[in-house]
């Protein structure tokens, strides 16, 4: 049976119970984090927990634990629930409280904290997979993460009926992100990526990757990047918690370079897993 946390109490899954009125529920009002765990570590754990904050702060939930407390309740849970390979996802609502849309005087915040195995994709890190372009029709806040994500699921799904992994959304004819990753082409050299506006969630994976460009010497340029121009890139990926960094090798039936992956891509690919410390397998 799977350890839930409620709150800051590790429970039974059949034992959690949320209200129905839960403004999480009725109204998408809360925020969350997913915290990828390998070998039964944490990875940028604090990085997480300060976006965690944050994004509460923006939405003016104040999660009433410090962030040693939330990340002891973190480790807590893989630890009990025996994680090796897999994640860490934690939601906080408002709370419940009869519905009304402005915020309620006296409700309490509900956290909700569960974990999942989860492998590596290393089939499409190593062979990449096909991605389509479709409108970014999201609010204006994708800065914080939060539990609103019709338009990503909806993104998604057209992507997926369409033989695709991936979404790559645009505002007009400028790339933000994917339905739920952050998008890069890499042009002679140089990597292109969206910046960190209120018009995409400036994602670990993304951070840990510029960081890496520096560490390597590749130039990167943060700034917005049309579809004309992504179709025309040597190479083209994403990344994400779960995904870390997935070559995309075509977009809407157009073959991007060779239409495989490519050296630069590889390159941070094997920096990224050089700091898993999990060995070679990425090939």
């Amino acid at each position: 049976m799977e350890w839930i946390l409620h709150n800051d109490e590790f429970i039974q899954e059949d034992e959690l119970k949320i209200s129905k009125e839960d403004r999480g529920y009725q109204f998408g009002d809360g925020i969350y984090e997913v915290i990828r765990v390998y070998s039964g570590e944490l990875y940028t754990a604090k990085e997480h927990i300060d976006r965690f904050y944050a994004s509460a702060e923006k939405v003016k939930i104040v999660v009433p634990y410090t962030k040693d407390v939330f990340h002891k309740l973190m480790y807590d849970l893989v630890e009990k629930n025996e994680i090796n390979n897999g994640q860490v996802y934690v939601q906080i609502t408002r709370g419940s409280y009869v519905r009304q849309h402005q915020f309620p005087a006296d409700s309490s915040p509900v956290l909700v904290g569960y974990t999942k195995t989860v492998e590596r994709p290393l089939e499409l890190m190593r062979n990449g997979a096909h991605a389509k372009f479709i409108e970014d029709m999201r609010w204006l806040r994708c800065d914080i993460k939060s539990l609103n994500l019709l338009g990503n699921v909806l993104a998604k799904q057209e992507a997926y009926e369409n033989g695709c992994y991936e979404a790559v959304l645009h505002r007009g004819e400028i790339i933000t992100e994917g339905s739920s990753s952050n998008m890069y082409g890499i042009k002679d050299g140089v990597l292109y990526t969206h910046p960190a506006t209120n018009l995409i969630l400036d994602g670990i994976t993304r951070k840990t990757i510029l960081g890496l460009c520096e560490e390597l010497g590749i130039t990167v340029q943060e700034t917005p990047m049309t579809k004309v121009q992504a179709l025309k890139m040597d190479e083209f990926f994403m990344s994400s918690t779960t995904a870390e960094i997935i070559p995309l090798t075509e977009i809407d039936g157009f073959q991007i370079g060779n239409g495989a992956r490519g050296p630069l891509t590889e390159k941070l690919q094997k920096a990224f897993e050089a700091k898993l410390n999990l060995g070679v397998e990425v090939q």
